[in-house]
């Protein structure tokens, strides 16, 4: 037999690594930037062109590279940050496997400058395809100038998985913000195509989460602060109050480094149970300090999953560290007064008569019989008296209490009752129910035809069984073939606001809500620019009802950021499906029995009603086998 396994050349070993640590723009900032902080720079500029397809430029004032170091630092698995295996156990920088610059250069032209501090020149490197093409001294500036040209451009594969520009930016944007997050001692400038989105000076984490977000939610922030042998604990979260159903912030860091965790996360949303609705998210910024020797961050190409040593400890740590805090600043739900069923409290008023110029009797006891037959002496009403004995004409009368108790209750379980008629239906049906093992389907009180299930499900008889039918999903898929059939005909109207609302958003979102202006406009919105991320929502779609507009817009934009589209029509059924989603019924609303039916019946005759849109099951069975087997 021939021998098949052989070593792959260094071409396609950089392409493989390349889909694992390069993926679209965003990675390409992520990864010279952290170059550029391992290096020592205090100011950062990073300038794009066409959203990081043309060009990618970042410039720092770092420590710089010698000539050979230049050339060395695009070799494979050439890093200055680690020397053997034991110092992956200690790590401080962000890199440490000297393969970003590597696949950088396979997927891309690159052209460096850099010179080191107190040096009189410095390098220029020109490199296409992974190889050297110019090297050679020039003139330039203390720290390193790398310039990224035409990504993917030799992988036209690669490269048509790219969204629009405007869905690769807001994934520049989202990457800029962790890294600006957790570098607060650097000087970061963002451009794109010659706009300056983001400059920011150095500055503490509060301030730099308001330079980002805004100064409203700055505003919203509660300190967490603790400290152990295991961990410290800094950072901020969000009152409970501002918690949000879509868009939170929610960021993790450790050792200066942006991680997803899963279980930590889990350990914060804990904190608020039972001081935000289910569907609400809390906003967090939280940075953990711990011994690199503690964490393992060789676990993902991204590096952005750690492992934790100590991960319960510091889990338990993290719940009293949030909660002390939201305790602390009397982050409790308020009392809503002006809620719908709030009861009504009267306001006192001291002028006015009442229970406080009732004169008192403290020998009254209605059990004597001695006050029960004074109450009959005087016809069925008795006068309080003062503690002088004297009584009052102006005082409240009482009824007479009977001495026969048990005639209070003879028609107590017929009152109890306020439809005797049911019970009676219920009954007769139960008597006729056969002794034999099989129970008939249609065997259920009137108008028993559909039921609501924990305010989430519906359960309905069906052919072969049981129907479960998700409400939410159900309303959403009817919704959604209203919404597209309006938009298709031309048929959906705008609803002037009488008063405008404000929508404020992230920077990353302001560009993609003005990339998809028109077709808004197309499908009933009016909104126009108020200023930097300020948007003005004049009309809304008549179709979304009494749903808050500024909501449902929010929703749009960070559904168009998952999954944008770079053709109108997909991005018009796209827009349907965010405004079906947004105004259909939410879990835990109770239905009527009226709004039962008419939702079943809009839901049964569409022609495709067992799925939503993207593939979530709205209708299950539960065969009739099945239950049989219960029993």
């Amino acid at each position: 037999m021939p021998d098949i396994i052989r070593l792959l050349p260094d071409s396609v070993a950089n392409l493989i690594a390349a889909g694992e640590v390069i993926q679209r723009p965003a990675s390409v900032v992520k990864e010279l930037v952290e170059n550029a902080v391992d290096a020592g720079a205090d100011n950062i500029q990073i300038i794009l062109k066409d959203a990081g397809r043309t060009l990618i430029q970042v410039i720092d004032n770092g420590c710089g590279m010698s000539p050979t170091d230049a050339r060395m630092a695009f070799e494979r698995h050439a890093t200055s940050k680690i020397k053997q295996a034991t110092d992956l156990f200690s790590l401080t920088t962000m890199g440490f496997r000297g393969e970003a610059l590597a696949t950088i250069a396979s997927v891309a032209d690159v052209d460096l400058r850099t010179m080191p501090h107190g040096d009189s020149y410095g390098t220029r490197l020109i490199l296409t395809d992974n190889k050297v093409e110019d090297q050679h001294p020039e003139t330039c500036v203390p720290g390193t100038n790398m310039m990224v040209k035409n990504l993917f451009n030799r992988l036209p594969a690669r490269r048509k998985f790219l969204k629009k520009d405007a869905v690769e930016l807001s994934h520049v944007i989202h990457e800029f913000e962790r890294l600006a997050l957790v570098n607060l001692d650097v000087e970061f400038t963002l451009m794109h195509n010659g706009t300056i989105l983001h400059q920011f000076p150095k500055s503490n984490l509060k301030q730099r989460v308001s330079d980002l977000f805004g100064k409203s939610v700055g505003q919203q922030l509660i300190p967490v602060e603790t400290e152990t042998s295991l961990v410290k604990i800094t950072g901020f979260v969000g009152m409970p109050e501002n918690a949000r159903r879509r868009n939170a912030l929610q960021y993790f860091f450790v050792n200066g480094r942006h991680m997803r965790h899963p279980y930590f996360h889990r350990a914060v949303m804990q904190c608020y149970e039972r001081l935000i609705p289910a569907d609400c998210h809390p906003v967090y910024f939280l940075t953990f300090s711990v011994d690199p020797a503690s964490i393992d961050v060789n676990i993902h190409p991204t590096k952005n999953e750690i492992k934790f040593e100590n991960e319960q400890a510091i889990w338990q740590i993290l719940v009293a560290a949030v909660r002390e805090s939201l305790g602390r600043f009397n982050a409790v739900p308020a009392i809503d007064f002006n809620q719908d069923d709030a009861p009504e409290i009267p306001a006192f008023d001291p002028s006015a008569g009442g229970a406080a110029n009732i004169p008192l009797d403290p020998t009254y006891n209605p059990f004597t019989s001695q006050y029960s037959s004074s109450l009959g002496a005087l016809g069925g009403a008795a006068q309080p008296r003062s503690a002088g004995g004297a009584t009052h004409a102006s005082s409240i009368n009482r009824k007479y209490v009977p001495s026969n108790w048990d005639s209070l209750y003879a028609n107590f379980q017929s009152e109890r009752d306020p439809h005797p008629s049911t019970m009676g239906v219920i009954q007769s049906r139960i008597n006729d129910i056969p002794t034999n093992d099989t129970l008939p389907l249609e065997l259920k009180p009137e108008g028993m035809t559909a039921v609501q299930l924990a305010s989430r499900f519906i359960i309905t008889p069906g052919a072969d069984g049981l129907l479960i039918v998700d409400q939410h999903r159900a309303h959403e898929r009817v919704l959604y073939e209203r919404f597209i059939n309006m938009i298709e005909s031309g048929e959906i109207a705008s609803q002037r606001l009488i008063f405008p609302e404000t929508l404020e958003l992230s920077t990353a979102q302001d560009v993609l809500l003005e990339s998809i202006e028109k077709s808004l406009a197309d499908t009933g919105w009016d909104i126009s620019r108020l200023g930097p991320s300020t948007w003005a929502i004049n009309g809304a779609p008549s179709v979304i009802q009494d749903k808050n507009p500024a909501e449902t817009l929010q929703a749009i934009v960070d559904d168009f950021a998952a999954t944008g589209k770079p053709v109108d029509e997909e991005m018009l059924s796209r827009l349907a499906t965010t405004m079906a989603r947004a105004a259909a019924i939410k879990p835990g609303q109770i239905l009527s029995s009226e709004e039962i039916d008419r939702l079943l019946s809009d839901l049964f005759s569409l022609a495709t009603p067992t799925y939503t849109t993207d593939g979530r099951t709205v209708i299950a069975t539960l065969p009739l086998t099945d239950l049989s087997r219960l029993f």
